[in-house]
């Protein structure tokens, strides 16, 4: 096995994703994706600090390293001091989030109280500029708030980390897991960015997508990419289920256009449409290695509760304190959980996470993949192997097929497969119709 890795033999193995921890620039490639360009400078720190890189400490040992004396530890989530679920009560975090609005309460109150200088989050930018959301450094409350939300979209770090190096301060940065690990390790070998770097906010995760999917949504809301001013993947309706995911898109002549996910031939998020490669090799769902991290509580009565709700996995010691001091002033309402419950709130991630990913490293024998903390296995029922292959086909076919769609200028190719897909693998997954009938009279139907 290839031991010490450059950034390009990552790239072409499908393991980055695009963080831009190693990177001084990044590009787009053909698939929606983001890139590094490999720079001499970097190049000597990489198999250090690249997420996915052979050579990079994993979760575990990042973590241990972080939280040596954590109250509890659970081979699920990790290690943590508390758990909870619940909502920020102070206006507008859980009106204007995508979920509870504890993510974005948290970075508020890190600001608030001076414990830090900035916060490296995701925001909307102009599309002019070549994409929809990026990284940037939010100094005051009201530039964090127009970051609210979820953002389903390629993102990297490269600029708010020069920004870091060249603005002395304290910062705090929000990423999803691979993002925070890459920051974790970045930190190990940059003493400038461990000093500045004092507070890591996690973001549950499923996986990452392609830029690709807004233009498949475009599409299939009767209009072109050119027109989309911006967008809002998860429309908050409070009079309906938070799981319920509506998209809009904000048209260029003040126009819009919304579609709930469930009637997009793409929108079965499980399905692995547009899926970024490297997420075939993750095993961390709740950002383990952050200092504090957020999800959402997809178990009932939460998940039909459209004013949206937070599960919260609390690792830090002063975060632990801070919590819990608004909890006491009312300010935050949350209930006390364990690992149970939140294992419970994210049981199909980590399934994906653990018993897929066993099983895909079975595949990968012999190439390039970084160390896990499972073991490739086969010991799956037959049913559950054909949706962890279905998944993966459709991640890695959804791409060419669309650039093929795209390049024709015909979108009902990409369409007319997707959708084809989808049947499939809601045969699969749901028992759906008499395709699903006939699965069900061959496999039995586990948990998916």
């Amino acid at each position: 096995m290839l031991r010490s890795p450059s950034p390009s033999t990552i790239a072409n193995s499908g393991l980055c994703v695009g963080c831009g921890s190693c990177a001084q620039r990044m590009r787009w490639d053909r698939n929606g994706f983001l890139k590094p360009v490999p720079s001499a400078e970097r190049l000597k720190d990489f198999v250090r600090i690249c997420p996915f890189s052979a050579s990079a400490s994993n979760e575990d040992v990042i973590a241990a390293e972080r939280f040596p004396d954590a109250v509890a530890i659970d081979k699920r989530i990790g290690r943590f001091e508390a758990a909870y679920v619940g909502h920020a009560v102070e206006s507008p975090f859980r009106r204007d989030g995508s979920s509870g609005g504890l993510t974005s309460w948290v970075a508020a109150e890190l600001l608030r109280t001076g414990r830090v200088d900035g916060i490296a989050h995701v925001a909307p930018v102009d599309p002019s500029s070549g994409a929809f959301f990026a990284y940037r450094i939010s100094r005051t409350l009201d530039e964090l708030s127009a970051g609210a939300k979820s953002r389903y979209y390629p993102v990297e770090l490269s600029q708010v980390l020069a920004e870091i190096r060249s603005t002395p301060g304290r910062y705090a940065i929000v990423g999803i897991p691979c993002f925070i690990k890459a920051i974790h390790l970045l930190r190990r070998a940059d003493p400038l960015i461990f000093e500045r770097v004092t507070h890591t906010l996690g973001l549950f995760c499923g996986h990452m997508k392609s830029a690709a999917m807004v233009e498949s949504f475009a599409w299939q809301l009767g209009t072109e990419l050119s027109r989309v001013n911006a967008l809002d993947y998860r429309k908050k309706d409070e009079r309906r289920p938070a799981n319920w995911y509506r998209v809009q898109l904000d048209l260029r002549d003040g126009d819009s256009a919304e579609q709930d996910w469930w009637h997009l031939a793409d929108g079965d998020w499980g399905a692995g449409f547009f899926q970024s490669p490297a997420c075939n090799w993750c095993d961390d769902v709740v950002a383990e290695t952050a200092d504090i991290s957020f999800g959402d509580a997809w178990v009932e009565p939460y998940s039909s509760d459209g004013r949206g709700t937070n599960v919260v996995i609390v690792r830090s010691k002063e975060l632990q304190a801070v919590i819990e001091k608004a909890r006491a002033e009312g300010r935050l309402t949350l209930e006390a959980v364990d690992a149970d419950f939140i294992a419970q709130t994210q049981a199909a991630g980590l399934r994906h996470r653990r018993d897929g990913l066993a099983y895909r490293l079975s595949w990968r024998r012999g190439r390039l993949v970084p160390p896990k903390r499972v073991r490739a296995s086969t010991n799956l029922p037959l049913r559950r192997k054909l949706v962890y292959r279905l998944r993966s086909a459709i991640a890695h076919w959804s791409l060419p097929v669309f650039r093929l769609a795209r390049m024709l200028r015909s979108p009902g190719i990409y369409t007319c497969w997707a959708r084809a897909m989808l049947r499939l693998y809601q045969s699969l997954t749901w028992s759906r119709g008499r395709l699903g009938g006939f699965f069900d009279s061959l496999f039995p139907r586990p948990e998916i």
